[in-house]
């Protein structure tokens, strides 16, 4: 079969298209044909060495697929030959073939194609994880949303108008802020122009926002710290800027303020029964028509790196995948 392989970390110029044998699933594992893979930032970083875990050499990238089950290993139930599913493989999603542990495989929710579904979980799971679990987020509080045309970000967007929040989208430009508001976003607010801090102080008269997801770090998390309501949450997310933020302790103090730390992942795989419930609500959230994934580009897996670059280069709305079969 084909696969991107990662044979030494570099820019996504650096990896190869391969033939490899294909994987074979073991005693609670799911094949799958792949017939769409998800990409995500966390992609990036790993190829070039700056993820939190990194996989030895040589790898495939890609944490996420949408396909059809080709097979199951021993003993392996849940899931039969044929069955529509989207899957979490943490790695090997870039290929046209893919396992994933049965635990991380889901039906594909009817009425969602194969591109929507390969970039369904990883994005809305993780924001529906931080504004439920994490933040508590509650009707008629208001939520800022850092980098809000980016996967997690329209993705805080669709759930915190799901939850009754009113939601501030902030991007670097109008055009992605458009975006947000034609998924949910109430108002909006163009970082690239204006200071962050003092125009949330003026969109909620002088209080701040309840709850801030930012999945972007950098000089924007710091404009946020400030920019916090009283028993406001501060959600850490991710560092898409590239640069990882330090947070002045007097300020949760001043404020009365949390700042909470968001890892889907593990949150996963500590406490299953949760995550199952947050799929089961997802789906009923996509099925009553409050989500609209956005898939803004599809490629073929043989231009990996052009899709990859869209990540690198910060100009990705919505989800990018990598159309491997139709």
């Amino acid at each position: 079969m084909k696969a991107v392989v990662c044979r030494a970390f570099g820019p996504p110029e650096s990896l190869t298209l391969e033939d490899v044998p294909d994987p074979r699933p073991a005693e609670g594992q799911v094949l799958i044909d792949v017939y769409a893979a998800g990409l995500n930032f966390p992609d990036v970083l790993q190829i070039a060495g700056k993820y939190q875990f990194q996989p030895p050499f040589p790898f495939t990238p890609g944490a996420e697929v949408a396909g059809v089950v080709a097979d199951v290993g021993p003993g392996t139930t849940g899931h039969n030959k044929g069955d529509r599913v989207m899957a979490m493989t943490g790695i090997g999603g870039m290929a046209e073939r893919a396992v994933a542990s049965v635990d991380s495989v889901n039906p594909i929710p009817e009425g969602m194609d194969f591109a929507a579904a390969s970039g369904f979980e990883l994005v809305y799971g993780t924001s529906y994880h931080a504004l439920k679990q994490r933040a508590q987020l509650k009707a008629g509080e208001t939520l800022l949303v850092l980098g809000a045309s980016g996967g997690v970000g329209l993705a805080a967007v669709e759930i915190g108008k799901a939850f009754g929040a009113q939601v501030i989208a902030a991007a670097g430009s109008d055009e992605k802020l458009q975006i947000a508001k034609q998924h949910g976003a109430d108002l909006l607010v163009n970082y690239g122009q204006v200071n962050l801090k003092d125009r949330i102080k003026e969109l909620t008269g002088g209080k701040g926002a309840d709850v801030i997801f930012d999945p972007v770090g950098g000089d924007l998390f710091d404009q946020a710290t400030r920019s916090i309501n009283w028993n406001g949450r501060l959600l850490v997310v991710g560092f898409a800027s590239g640069t990882i933020p330090k947070f002045p302790v007097n300020l949760a103090l001043l404020k009365g303020c949390q700042i909470v730390g968001v890892f889907w992942g593990d949150f996963k795989r500590r406490e299953p029964a949760a995550y199952r419930q947050n799929v089961r609500e997802l789906c009923n959230l996509f099925h009553q028509g409050n989500l609209k994934p956005l898939v803004s580009r599809e490629f073929p897996l043989t231009e990996y790196a052009a899709a990859l670059n869209m990540l690198v280069n910060r100009q990705a709305v919505g989800k990018i995948v990598l159309r491997v079969r139709r």
